[in-house]
């Protein structure tokens, strides 16, 4: 267990519960950085139950967004959509009882594959609490209509490997409110070692074409659709300044070291360009979006690129 007292900002009284829509909400955890998520709920007519959209990585946390969306679900959650099968936005599935999980097929295998995710020597401390996997009980591979009441929920597989091999999207069209995921960061550095570079950027095409109003991105604040531009831009110079590194021989960690970020800088966890550069690297050598790499290697690369220290955890 970590004794540190989480500064401003990062403790779980800060996180807020915000209406981005008639009935449809952001819980907005700041600030956003390693292991710190956004989930959300959409509501129906009174007599339907709401859909959330992802749990947190903790129990603390977990329960603390179950309590802030009681208020305005008083039917309770009775489907939970998972955007992909990572810890931060899992873990805390088993919490929400009596709720059908949702996701696709690879999420609930690579959740079934790697249980609850508690990694060790990489994060600084957490205290993850009392976790109970639970993967999705219904799955999909491309895309699923809900109904809560007369509000319809479309659940689109992004069709590619880019954050990861499962990500999945929640589009509400009538509000034009889409969750995106890890697929858009707002003020994050953009991840996608367990993706794919080039898969991300079709990704990002893609979620254009919804035309959404309000994103609400995995982490950070929700935003206009600016957010998926610059995602787009941060990764297409990722894999700009790869190609070339790759070509001069260069190791993945040296190729960071030596990317000057620009405005992007300013990204919290810039750690995470060292495992970016990763799978640029493999795609440069022919691998395919979400193709198996290794990832040991990657953090032990990150955690370099950080001086020798475990990386930034406030979860």
């Amino acid at each position: 267990m970590s004794s540190a007292v989480p500064p401003p900002g990062v403790a779980i009284a800060d996180a807020r519960l915000e209406e981005v829509s008639d009935g449809i909400y952001a819980y907005i955890q700041p600030d956003g950085s390693w292991w710190i998520n956004n989930t959300g709920l959409v509501t129906g007519s009174a007599d339907a139950g709401a859909l959330a959209v992802d749990t947190c990585a903790t129990e603390r946390r977990t329960r603390a967004f179950v309590e802030a969306v009681s208020g305005v679900a008083p039917g309770g959650i009775g489907v939970l959509a998972n955007t992909h099968h990572h810890g931060d936005h899992t873990n805390g599935n088993g919490i929400v009882a009596g709720a059908t999980i949702i996701g696709h097929r690879r999420c609930r295998e690579e959740m079934l594959r790697n249980g609850i995710l508690r990694p060790e020597g990489v994060f600084e401390p957490v205290e993850w609490g009392e976790l109970t996997l639970a993967p999705p009980v219904v799955t999909f591979e491309e895309r699923l209509d809900l109904h809560l009441g007369d509000r319809r929920l479309e659940l689109h597989h992004v069709g590619i490997a880019a954050h990861t091999t499962n990500d999945v999207v929640v589009w509400v069209p009538e509000e034009r409110v889409l969750f995106t995921g890890d697929l858009a960061f707002n003020g994050g550095t953009p991840f996608v070692l367990m993706g794919s570079i080039a898969g991300t950027l079709l990704a990002l095409d893609r979620l254009v074409e919804f035309d959404a109003e309000v994103i609400v991105p995995g982490h950070g604040p929700p935003s206009g659709p600016e957010v998926l531009d610059t995602v787009g831009a941060y990764v297409r110079l990722v894999q700009e300044h790869a190609e070339t590194a790759y070509k001069a021989g260069l190791s993945p960690l040296e190729a960071a070291r030596q990317l000057e970020l620009g405005s992007f800088a300013e990204l919290t966890d810039s750690e995470r360009l060292v495992g970016n550069m990763h799978r640029a690297f493999a795609e440069c050598a022919g691998a395919r979006p979400g193709a198996d790499i290794d990832l040991a290697a990657a953090f032990a690369d990150m955690i370099a690129f950080n001086g020798g220290r475990p990386l930034r955890c406030r979860a």
